[in-house]
């Protein structure tokens, strides 16, 4: 793998701030350089709850302007990335005892008008004994709300950001984790390790970036005199993916006891995801597995009111991810800001060092926006603002998004199942085509292993999304280990331990 000896920004950290930063920056002119200790997307990126929104919930502390930015964002996301987003309806049943029903509409109706003019449905009440939308749920729920906003594969969108940005000439970098740095001459002179081989190097840099996330306060903690201004409180949240629990492309908003939401999603065609928890924890360590409590609070606060109730026997399953969330002093995890915090340290010699704090997946475009303009000044003349109109890689669907381009899909290749098209269209979007070529039958794809998972398509994740390991390909760049045996999984674990293909190189 290449790495670079200097560049005009080292970002540190492959999640969705780093991503889009990097494309961001790269599109504007500067040449950037992003590392990543592990894969992309491994972390807080790809243990969300999968939604584009505004934040409903966000409005109850005054958290206005991220909840209209978001909402904003919402709308330019489904234009950039119609392939991996797209609108979901969620439906709140109303519960005795909690919030009452005039808050939750006054509630809606300043939500439909911060997101300004937007193409989703309003939100109304609803009957759910009379309407499809209350057949998930138990019959002693009359009264509900609907309104929008809509979903995303989180995962994906780092990807496309990085696969763009290197398009746009930036460096990218997995397995490759920052060791430290330290200013000298004008430049920052970070000192970067490969994973696999252990082998360093320095790479020169005049910005550098912390936007590694949970990691943040370790990354500054190396940048010798440079100052940390702000913390980090370290949130852990879980989901469990079950059988699908109901019918319909609708979701559910639940509220539990003490009035925390959580969702149900229609996912992956036969699931329900079900999530999420807030738990504050002291180290990143004490992230990596739902523990047996989250287990247990998912499961009966849902059953309280899904029409089927959900046990822990039932979790094919589970994720959790740290959000690393800018410590307000907020003792309710719950109620911790999600907005972001950038905090820009010049140094004693004007070297820029910009360090990214919480923030969500929905606002991660202004984000970047945002970090740009504090680094402006060491900027020179690149170029503006412009990720808001260049569709993300595979995003350049024709008008009406995926409902127009399936038809095209499958009028191209008519021998091939639906099934797989709709699963190739929405995580590629236009470069399907790239991927099924000249094929005209499953059989041409290579090798099936499992979950709609072929040869062709491993060979192009490989090749031109830096997938090395399994994991890489069945849990982040797709689902298709949800689809999969045991036997199927272990099957291809060894498939890539054996493969020669090259990997991407930019």
């Amino acid at each position: 793998m290449h790495i670079p000896s200097q560049v005009d920004m080292l970002i540190v950290g492959g999640g969705i701030n780093g991503a889009g930063i990097a494309r961001d920056a790269a599109g504007r002119g500067l040449s950037v350089a992003l590392c990543e200790q592990n894969d992309f997307a491994s972390a807080t990126s790809s243990a969300s709850t999968k939604l584009i929104h505004g934040g409903l919930r966000y409005l109850e502390h005054y958290e206005f302007r991220l909840v209209g930015e978001a909402l904003a964002e919402r709308e330019v996301l489904l234009k950039i990335a119609p392939h991996i987003a797209w609108p979901l309806r969620f439906v709140m049943p109303h519960a005795k005892g909690l919030r009452p029903g005039w808050m939750i509409r006054a509630g809606l109706l300043m939500y439909d008008r911060l997101g300004g003019k937007t193409t989703l449905p309003r939100s109304k009440g609803i009957d759910l004994l009379r309407t499809p939308y209350g057949a998930g749920l138990k019959t002693e729920f009359h009264k509900g709300y609907i309104y929008s906003d809509a979903w995303v594969d989180d995962a994906r969108l780092v990807l496309l950001n990085l696969r763009s940005a290197a398009e746009h000439g930036a460096s990218i970098l997995p397995r490759t984790r920052f060791i430290s740095a330290r200013r000298d001459g004008g430049l920052w002179h970070a000192e970067l390790e490969d994973t696999a081989t252990q082998q360093r190097q320095t790479v020169r840099a005049r910005m550098l970036v912390n936007a590694a996330g949970p990691w943040v306060s370790q990354v500054a903690g190396t940048l010798g005199h440079a100052r940390t201004k702000a913390s980090v409180r370290l949130v852990k949240g879980s989901h469990i993916v079950v059988p699908k629990l109901y019918e319909g492309d609708h979701a559910y908003i639940v509220q539990d006891s003490g009035k925390r939401i959580i969702f149900m999603i229609p996912y992956e065609r036969d699931f329900t995801l079900i999530g999420t928890t807030d738990m504050v924890v002291n180290s990143i360590s004490e992230g990596g597995a739902i523990s047996q409590q989250e287990l247990d609070y998912l499961c009966s606060q849902v059953s309280r009111y899904s029409a089927k109730p959900v046990t822990p026997d039932q979790v094919v399953w589970s994720y959790s991810g740290i959000r690393p969330l800018y410590d307000d002093g907020s003792e309710d995890p719950s109620a911790v800001t999600r907005d972001y915090t950038l905090v820009l340290e010049d140094g004693e010699v004007n070297v820029p060092q910009l360090s990214v704090y919480g923030g969500k997946i929905t606002t991660y475009r202004k984000l970047a926006e945002a970090a740009l303009d504090k680094l402006a000044p060491w900027m020179g003349g690149a170029n503006g603002k412009w990720t808001g109109s260049e569709a993300l890689p595979g995003g350049d669907l024709p008008p009406g998004g995926q409902a127009a381009f399936l038809p095209q899909l499958t009028q191209r290749y008519p021998d091939m199942p639906e099934s797989l098209l709709t699963a190739l269209m929405q995580r590629h979007g236009s470069n399907a085509i790239e991927i099924l070529g000249d094929a005209r039958k499953p059989a041409d794809l290579g090798e099936h292993f499992g979950g709609r998972l072929y040869e062709r398509e491993v060979r192009y994740l490989i090749e031109h999304e830096w997938a090395q390991e399994a994991g890489d390909i069945l849990w982040r760049r797709t689902k298709a280990g949800l689809h999969m045996t045991p036997q199927q999984r272990d099957h291809f674990a060894r498939y890539m331990e054996n493969s020669r293909i090259t990997p991407f190189s930019a």
